[in-house]
């Protein structure tokens, strides 16, 4: 299917919702309707752009309202919206649920606001600009699990996969055999490049190859264009590149910062923000090294403005 943004039926009756160009807070939704109510994969990064998105639904939901929210992950552009799904039971990991508590709208709110040197602020003016963080409530899913759970829709089922810590604490896949289709939250970035706030990488590898594994003909990423097994390696042989690369630049006694300067991207240099190379080499020297003394968010978005200037 082309890549614009809005709603497409990808299978029957289940349907994504994509936002171009998929960089910092552009992220993809989903609905699969059922029998007489639906499920919605995902909320968006503001009320706004939730509301705009439920309104290009309406014609699904009205006659199967959406009963079921499943958020795949805690990061503010698959979950700000939430209040605005009304009645609706949210379902989430346990991790991320506990996750969702300490990343608040307000954070982000005042990240903006905080003086943090022209360059950084600029940088954070073009990935966040675009959105409004005033006025977000997050309610607390009212369902958690762990590992895995089964959702009757009535009509057709969801089967929910949680493959995290891997880019969050709770990364969950959610699954519909029968129509050999799957929303992947940001497991999968497509022709951009993936965050690790949190790994371990081989985890996030691991997920990957449990998408592959499952045989999906439809596959939603969490940001960017629809994919297929092709998409989902380029992900998992990123992270093998990073995890690499760093690994050697960590052991040839290398700080983190100055790693993420070192590293020939390659063929990765193309991909949209690249520059979060600093935020994947950190995630691959904590893991790596129990005493290494982790950056701050604040220091990372310093890093990657300084990366994408050339500095």
């Amino acid at each position: 299917m082309n890549y614009q943004k809005g709603l497409a039926e990808v299978a029957d009756g289940i349907f994504a919702y994509l936002q171009p160009d998929g960089g910092w807070g552009w992220s993809n939704a989903g609905l699969v309707a059922a029998d007489s109510s639906s499920l919605l994969v995902d909320t968006l990064f503001d009320l706004r752009l939730t509301a705009e998105m439920l309104d290009s639904m309406a014609p699904i939901t009205h006659a199967r309202p959406i009963a079921t929210l499943v958020n795949t992950h805690a990061n503010g552009d698959h979950c700000f919206g939430n209040q605005l799904v009304e009645g609706a039971e949210i379902i989430a990991s346990e991790a991320s649920a506990a996750e969702m508590e300490e990343l608040p709208p307000t954070m982000l709110a005042a990240m903006m606001k905080a003086d943090l040197g022209e360059a950084t602020n600029n940088y954070l003016s073009e990935a966040f600009g675009p959105f409004d963080f005033v006025g977000i409530e997050t309610p607390k899913p009212t369902r958690t699990f762990s590992k895995s759970l089964s959702i009757d829709l009535g009509g057709r089922v969801a089967e929910l996969i949680e493959v995290g810590p891997a880019h969050t604490a709770g990364d969950t896949l959610v699954y519909l055999p029968d129509q050999s289709t799957i929303f992947t939250g940001d497991i999968l970035f497509i022709e951009g490049t993936p965050i690790v706030w949190n790994g371990p990488v081989d985890n996030w590898i691991n997920a990957c190859a449990k998408i592959i594994d499952l045989g999906c003909d439809v596959v939603v990423p969490g940001h960017g264009p629809m994919t297929d097994d092709a998409g989902v390696a380029a992900v998992a042989d990123y992270l093998r590149f990073v995890r690499t690369e760093a690994s050697a630049r960590h052991e040839a006694g290398m700080r983190a910062e100055d790693a993420a300067r070192d590293i020939e991207l390659g063929q990765y240099r193309e991909w949209l923000d690249w520059e979060r190379i600093a935020i994947n080499v950190e995630a691959v020297y904590r893991e790596i090294d129990p005493d290494h003394e982790p950056a701050n968010v604040m220091d990372l978005f310093r890093q990657m403005a300084g990366l994408k200037q050339g500095k």
